[in-house]
Order: C-alpha cells, then sequence, then structure tokens
C-alpha cells in the first residue's frame, strides 16, 4: 500500500465533518482548522456552478442519462478555466448514490462528501509532472484491474498530462485502449498539441473556453456579497480584466486584495496592490497628443518609471489602452467615460497605426538595454503622428488631381497667345525709313486659382514620387 493510499485509509476511520471552511477531526477529541482560499471555498460543487462550458456540461449529463459514460476524456484549455474541476465533478456524479433528476450530484452520499475531501479510494489523481515516467504509468497499470471499494466507477484524473514522457504514454496505450469496465480516465491539460495523436485517438476531447470579464465579475460579486465585505464594482471590474480569462486567477487576485486593504475596497486600491498602471497617465497622453505636446512624453515616461513598472508591462498596458479606444470608436461601450473623451481625440486610423506600431515596440522593448529611451520614443512617435497624413488620404488626393489635369491644361491652353514665326530674307533691300513695327500682343497672366493648381499639381507629383518609393519599401 502507498504512503497516499496508508493516509486515506486512516482518514476513512475518522469521523469527518465537513462544516464551510473547517474539517474537524472527532478522533481522540483532536480538532484542526484553519483558513480556506476563496479559490477553494467556492469551488463548483455542481454542473450548474460551472461557467461559460454549457456545452460540456451538457454532453456530460446526456452521457450519464443515456448511460454512454465513455473510458476516457481529455479536458484543454488556459489555466482557471476548470478543467480539473469538471473531471471532479463528472466522478463525483457517476459515482453519486442520489443523482438529481437533472444529473447533478447531490453532494451529502458518503461518495460525494470523500470526492469532495479529497479521501476518496476510488478517485485517485496523479500529477502528471511529477509522475511522468514509464514506471509510474506501470504502476497505474498494475491497479487497474482492482474494483472500485465503493462507487461504482473507479477513475484516474492525470492533471497536466502532457508532461508525461513519450514511454510512459506508449505504455499507456493498451490500458487506456481497452480498459476494465468499471475505469474511467480523466486527462487534463494546458498543452494539447504535446499529447500523442495516438492517445488523442482513444479520448473525447473537450476544449474548455475562457471565462468572459463579465462572468468573472459576476462571480467575484456572489462572492463578496456572501463573505459580507464591501468591495467596489471598480475593483472588481479591475479584477475581472486582469484575470486573462481564468477565474482562479481573479479569485487568488481577491484573496490578495481584501488582505492589502481594509473595506471599503476602491478601484485606486485595486490598481495599487496590483501594480497595474494607473489609467489617468494614458489619458494624458492622450490629451498631449491633441495639444502637440511633445515634452510631455518625457514628463510621463518619468513619472511611469518613478513606480518602477516593467517596461513590458507598460507597453501591453498601452496596447490595451488603445486597443479599447479602438473599440469604443466601433461602437461599444467604453469601461469608462474617459474613454470617450480619447476616442474623439484620434481618427480611427491613427488608433489602428497606433496599435500597430506597438505591436512592434514589444518585440524590440525585449532586446534594447535602454528602456527608458524606447519608452520615451514610443510617446514621442504616438504625440507626433497625430500630424502625420494617412496613406490613403494622400491617394485619394492624387487620383483626384489626376482626374482634374487635363482640364487644367485645356484652360492654361487657351489663354497662351501663339508666338507667330517671322520669315529670314538673307538678301533683303537696306530700306529708307523702317516703319516702326506694332508692339506684339501682351499674353494675360493665367488666373490666380489656376496658378494654384498648376502649383499644387507640381506638388503632388514630387509626393507620388516619395509614395511610390515608401510603398516598394
Amino acid at each position: 500500500m502507498s504512503n497516499h493510499e496508508r493516509y486515506v485509509s486512516i482518514f476513512t476511520l475518522t469521523h469527518l465533518k465537513i462544516i464551510d471552511q473547517h474539517v474537524t477531526i472527532t478522533e481522540k477529541g483532536y480538532t484542526m482548522s484553519g483558513y480556506q482560499v476563496i479559490a477553494k471555498k467556492f469551488r463548483p460543487q455542481k454542473f450548474s456552478e460551472v461557467f461559460e462550458q454549457e456545452a460540456i456540461v451538457q454532453t456530460l449529463k446526456n452521457a450519464m442519462r443515456l448511460n454512454r459514460v465513455g473510458h476516457a476524456y481529455l479536458f484543454c484549455g488556459t489555466r482557471g478555466t476548470g478543467k480539473t474541476t469538471l473531471a471532479r465533478l463528472f466522478a463525483k456524479a457517476i459515482n453519486c448514490e442520489k443523482l438529481s433528476s437533472e444529473g447533478e450530484p447531490c453532494n451529502t452520499c458518503t461518495s460525494c462528501l470523500e470526492i469532495t475531501s479529497s479521501s476518496s479510494l476510488d478517485v485517485i489523481e496523479i500529477d502528471g509532472a511529477s509522475n511522468r515516467g514509464i514506471d509510474d504509468i506501470r504502476n497505474l497499470s498494475e491497479t487497474v484491474g482492482y474494483a472500485a471499494s465503493n462507487g461504482k466507477y473507479k477513475i484516474y484524473i492525470i492533471d497536466e498530462v502532457h508532461m508525461l514522457t513519450k514511454e510512459a504514454f506508449n505504455a499507456l496505450l493498451k490500458t487506456l485502449e481497452e480498459p476494465p469496465s468499471h475505469v474511467v480516465f480523466f486527462f487534463a491539460t494546458t498543452e494539447p498539441h504535446k499529447v500523442l495523436p495516438t492517445i488523442l485517438s482513444r479520448t473525447q476531447r473537450f476544449d474548455l473556453k475562457r471565462i468572459t470579464p463579465e462572468k468573472i465579475e459576476a462571480k467575484l460579486s456572489s462572492i463578496v456579497k456572501n463573505l459580507d465585505i464591501a468591495v467596489d464594482e471598480g475593483a472588481l471590474k479591475v479584477i475581472a480584466n486582469h484575470a486573462e480569462g481564468s477565474l482562479r486567477d481573479a479569485e487568488s487576485l481577491l484573496d490578495q486584495l481584501i488582505c492589502f486593504q481594509e473595506p471599503p475596497i476602491t478601484r485606486d486600491h485595486a490598481t495599487k496592490a496590483l501594480g497595474l498602471i494607473q489609467t489617468d497617465l494614458f489619458f494624458q497622453l492622450d490629451q498631449a497628443a491633441s495639444h502637440y505636446d511633445l515634452a510631455a512624453a518625457f514628463t510621463l515616461s518619468e513619472m511611469i518609471f518613478k513606480t518602477g513598472a516593467h517596461l513590458q508591462y507598460v507597453l501591453e498596458s498601452l496596447a490595451e489602452h488603445f486597443r479599447t479606444i479602438a473599440c469604443t470608436q466601433m461602437g461599444e461601450n467604453p469601461p469608462l467615460p474617459e474613454y470617450a473623451t480619447s476616442a474623439k481625440i484620434y481618427s480611427k486610423y491613427h488608433v489602428l497605426e497606433t496599435l500597430d506600431y506597438l505591436i512592434d515596440a514589444l518585440e524590440k522593448g525585449t532586446r534594447t538595454p535602454f528602456k527608458r529611451i524606447h519608452l520615451e520614443v514610443v510617446f514621442l512617435h504616438i504625440i507626433r503622428s497625430m500630424k502625420k497624413i494617412p496613406l490613403t488620404s494622400l491617394v485619394e488626393r492624387l487620383e483626384s488631381l489626376k482626374s482634374a489635369a487635363p482640364k487644367v491644361e485645356a484652360a492654361t491652353k487657351k489663354i497662351e497667345s501663339p508666338v507667330e514665326e517671322v520669315p529670314f530674307f538673307p538678301e533683303t533691300p537696306t530700306p529708307v525709313e523702317a516703319p516702326l513695327e506694332p508692339a506684339p500682343p501682351k499674353v494675360e497672366a493665367a488666373p490666380q486659382s489656376i496658378q494654384e493648381k498648376i502649383k499644387q499639381e507640381q506638388v503632388m507629383r514630387f509626393a507620388s514620387v516619395e509614395l511610390n518609393g515608401s510603398l516598394k519599401k
């Protein structure tokens, strides 16, 4: 018997009471209680509590309802989206003694309580990162033949399965293809492309989606209400946007924020606790661009570097700032009212060109040793580009002048008078008195408007040459 199984068997001999966040063991009067983090305390215990994975939940429920439970499932997705949670819920449901008509586990029977407390002998969780060798998989294959001790199925959950070696995968193939009828495998991974195709073909694959910031904010709102902690909605929005689609990350950030400041917790507290860049600095950059204030680039750079922010993070935040402006210009509701003002400062062309420039700046920022100068050049580029003429506008002007050129030439030909040719006679008698010849007719000057058009046409010809050279580059 392994140490893990011996440890679990000791727990099964005791009387467990799971009350909220405390675990009380009544054997020999010993009591242990401790704080439980938010991510673990509010972990979904029913399928209805899982966010953004409705299609997967419906498929798993129908598999139980139709008695079509497969022998292997693969859950893929980014961190904190519910891969291991879904595996545990499904394991709990297929072994539940009082399964509801909606396919939800009862969470009151012996099997559900043991799986919730991670003390079930029928559910074996393996970390693929630390048990990745062929010997570990051989030990697993030797225990597959044993029947479940309490429930209907014996379940193996392998987390980070992509960390297994090629030899370990090959050792698992035969067992995975023809397991005993009472065995179900659940695999979880953040990198499914590293899993061998022979393993993928033997499993039912489910790709979990990232959780939207709105869903994360709603979940955090319900958590703070349950904990009776006053947290501003702006602070929850900051956490939800910073979590990048991971509910677990958001819950961990909320735990950190509660320890940072006594309630009530505001948006500024969240920004300081998470080390984020104040959005006011970027709004100041927008105002500097509208007034063509080049000196503001150096002032803002100094303010940012005094906070100790990393260059790459500043550029990522700046790119997210202009992305929000672009979304506001496209008709979306801005997260802050200041974005509506910034959206009027820039043109759509300017915003898109700035985003393209920031992507290149992010790549160059990883290699340059001059971090502060690099940030100042980025700010100066954004401000100076306010006076830059878009190529599309320049092309349109060239096309309009090209179409108007024949009219200008026709007008100039009408104004200019032809010069008469004087015949040359080599032998002419010397006149006694040469009559005075009449003065040639004066050529009237072209109107001012036509001269301006001719001058503008010459300028645009030079511009077209420059434009042609820039397009070839």
